[in-house]
């Protein structure tokens, strides 16, 4: 069987993700280059496939990643030096890989098969111009009724309204689903249902552009269909490809922690626990804390009033042994709640205040600040 050279569009890739520009395979081998169009497929990326260097300046300069093969590795001798040239081949034990990787300036060297899940990664990050991962804040409850996911919806639509590219993950599915919060429950898009499969990677673009928007971000959200699990794996899919949109991340999330809810907080910069100002508030949130805190090494306390008899936000801190990320009164949740408004409702609330300082902070100085 021959090789055409040319432009290959893969037959698996998603069309939400045609636009993207994907790798340039240098390659004749008829087998490698079966594995190397899978994995694209695999990777949603769209490549281009040439025998030897492509002629004049072009694909072999702009190519976000390039792939030769190592039946092709000596026809590249003399290529412009760049970066993001990889060897690619099937042979195990060549003793020359190392020198041709050398002679055409590669990165490393790859093996297939077993460097394919890798590859398929490094392939799908060069396609989506990964830049800087999106700061990701998870926000649960020290117990049941405490506002987390009011204040989860109130901080993505601060960051939203402010410009930043910004995704509301629903972590919780016995929460009723986070879109009726935002007034969006009958919204066009897909739910947690349909990513409960998903499996390796996920391309970040395109479940983007799958997702309701609401309020100027992007929501994933449970429908209101019978409880569906969603696997650790697909849970892992989902959030790193929202982290690798870059942007801002908030996830709302429950305070039992399974499998799915490990795998979420494992992937957060910055967690905040919303607890009540009374004392079972406290022992409750500190059962929550214990269990977190096992995963997620950046825990803070966001206290709330009003406070039962000699409390106040710092006690409820220090009795968590917790850095506290603020304080919010009781009434700046539940109003807005009653009347229909979406959170942080008023601007000049304190909600809202508590909202964008948190962003100011956390953005400004990173997680740490």
């Amino acid at each position: 069987m021959g090789i055409v050279a040319g432009s290959i569009r893969s037959k698996g890739a998603p069309a939400a993700e045609e636009r993207r520009t994907g790798p340039l395979i240098v390659t004749e081998d008829v087998e490698l280059l079966d594995d190397l169009l899978r994995l694209c497929a695999a990777a949603g990326a769209e490549p281009e496939v040439h025998h030897s260097v492509p002629e004049g300046r072009g694909s072999w300069e702009s190519a976000p990643l390039v792939l030769v093969g190592d039946d092709a590795a000596a026809r590249c001798r003399g290529a412009a030096r760049r970066r993001g040239v990889l060897l690619v081949g099937r042979e195990q034990d060549d003793p020359d890989v190392w020198r041709l990787a050398v002679e055409i300036g590669a990165d490393g060297v790859l093996r297939l098969p077993d460097a394919e899940r890798w590859l398929v990664d490094r392939i799908a990050d060069a396609a989506e111009g990964v830049g800087e991962q999106a700061l990701t804040v998870g926000v649960m409850g020290g117990r049941g009724g405490a506002g987390a996911s009011t204040l989860a919806c109130a901080l993505a639509v601060t960051a939203a309204r402010a410009g930043r590219r910004t995704m509301l993950i629903d972590g919780d599915p016995l929460g009723g689903g986070i879109d009726v919060l935002l007034g969006g429950e009958r919204a066009e898009g897909r739910r947690w249902p349909d990513f409960a499969a998903s499996k390796g990677r996920v391309a970040g673009g395109a479940l983007e552009e799958s997702l309701p928007e609401l309020h100027q971000m992007r929501v994933l959200s449970w429908d209101r269909g019978d409880s569906v699990l969603v696997p650790p794996e697909a849970m892992r899919s989902v959030l790193a490809a929202a982290r690798r949109r870059g942007g801002v991340v908030v996830v709302d999330l429950p305070r039992r922690v399974d499998e799915g809810v490990a795998e979420a907080l494992a992937q957060l910069d910055l967690g905040l626990l919303v607890v009540p100002g009374e004392l079972r508030s406290v022992a409750a949130a500190n059962r929550v804390a214990s269990v977190v805190g096992m995963v997620l090494q950046d825990l803070r306390v966001v206290a709330r009033g009003p406070y039962a008899s000699g409390l106040d936000d710092g006690w409820v801190a220090a009795s968590l042994g917790l850095p506290l990320a603020g304080e919010l009164p009781w009434e700046t949740l539940s109003p807005e709640m009653r009347d229909g408004a979406v959170p942080p409702g008023p601007p000049g609330g304190p909600l809202a205040r508590f909202c964008a300082a948190f962003w100011d902070r956390a953005l400004a100085g990173g997680v740490a600040s």
